[in-house]
């Protein structure tokens, strides 16, 4: 890694300096206390607020249980929807997306040193390398990496080793970290039982772990291109589809949107609220001003086969959210010379859907997430 930001700090052993990992691209921090496990969460947690980034030098997980107690003070000071509340959309999202940067700034600065084989050289750490590897590539030196992070990249690599069940494919899909993993099935199996207008050649845009071109080539059409802008994107999608047996059937390119040509079925699975995304991974779920769902419009009528079907799948929490209205998406579809075929709605099942306590519940109850079949006009 030729290309790096440091992390400098000083104990009673003189002055230090390691690579400073940020998957989120965030700069080091400027302040940096060397704690251990005399520290107090009470304490921590004003440092933490503060600005104060703490290297830790104790017990691991010691560290894992601090790192808890922190996370429990900020969700103490959320403030809950009284009864009868209606949120002022879009007001409270962005007191919600708020919230959730604070919240990950504060938890961020408390920091673990590595060594460059991405071990962690304190008591009772865990073998961590495989997880790292496979989340932020080889590293030439040591690093300092936040506690969250490095617990985010450990779960990532275990979703990406068991697996997520697809029951519309009837196997799992790996994902990998840094690409958005299809938890939310309800999408997939709108894909998987819409009528195809023809099995010759279809499109993915965006594919992200490829779950929509496996349903595609399961379902018989013969040949699928599926792009992506993502490089780590595009590996987990090859892994995928050889998993699956279906590396022949599927062509992956690298690809802003659209592939060269036609095709008889052109597919998108745009992120569905336009905001701006804060890692690689939100970037599946938030698109400021709707960029990716505007451009696959405009660009669809060209890309589309005479007789030919765009596949649009969307779910509606931004318009609940305020967002965005269902007047600007009709517009879009009208000014990009489509037309409405027919449009297929499902709920979605996951969990936030039913908790009453999410501040954005108003919202989220009444979500539909709804496949688009268009047409040229």
């Amino acid at each position: 890694m030729s290309e790096f930001s440091e992390l400098n700090w000083t104990d009673a052993a003189g002055e230090h300096h390691a690579r400073w990992q940020s998957a989120a691209g965030l700069p080091p921090p400027k302040r940096v206390q060397v704690v251990g496990d005399e520290m107090r969460a009470d304490e921590a947690w004003r440092l933490a607020c503060e600005g104060t980034a703490l290297l830790w030098q104790g017990d691991f997980q010691n560290a894992r249980q601090l790192l808890s107690a922190m996370g429990r003070r900020v969700d103490r000071k959320k403030r809950k929807p009284a009864d009868g509340e209606t949120p002022q959309f879009p007001h409270a999202f962005h007191l919600y997306r708020q919230a959730q940067a604070q919240r990950a700034r504060t938890l961020g600065q408390l920091l673990v040193p590595m060594t460059a084989d991405y071990r962690i050289e304190l008591r009772r750490a865990p073998e961590v390398a495989d997880a790292c590897l496979a989340a932020w590539g080889v590293s030439d030196q040591p690093l300092v990496v936040s506690l969250r992070e490095l617990l985010g990249a450990v779960g990532a690599h275990q979703w990406q080793l068991k697996g997520v069940e697809v029951p519309a494919l009837g196997a799992r899909v790996h994902p990998v970290h840094g690409v958005f993993s299809p938890v939310r099935g309800e999408y997939v199996a709108l894909v998987a039982e819409a009528p195809l207008p023809a099995t010759d050649l279809a499109f993915d845009v965006g594919t992200g772990t490829g779950v929509l071109a496996a349903v595609l080539a399961r379902r018989g059409v013969r040949q699928v291109v599926a792009t992506d802008i993502s490089d780590r994107a595009l590996a987990c999608a090859a892994d995928n589809l050889s998993r699956l047996g279906l590396a022949e059937q599927v062509r992956l390119e690298r690809a802003d949107l659209f592939p060269e040509g036609q095709a008889s079925l052109v597919v998108c699975n745009p992120p569905w609220v336009p905001a701006k995304p804060t890692s690689a991974v939100e970037a599946a779920v938030y698109d400021p001003d709707s960029r990716m769902l505007r451009g696959f419009l405009e660009g669809l009528g060209m890309h589309l086969a005479p007789g030919g079907e765009g596949w649009l799948i969307l779910s509606d929490l931004g318009e609940h959210l305020g967002l965005r209205t269902r007047d600007a998406l009709m517009g879009w579809i009208d000014a990009a010379g489509l037309r409405v075929i027919d449009r297929v709605d499902t709920r979605p099942g996951h969990g936030k859907a039913s908790d009453a306590n999410d501040p954005l519940h108003a919202a989220r109850a009444k979500e539909v997430t709804s496949l688009w079949r268009l047409a040229v006009r």
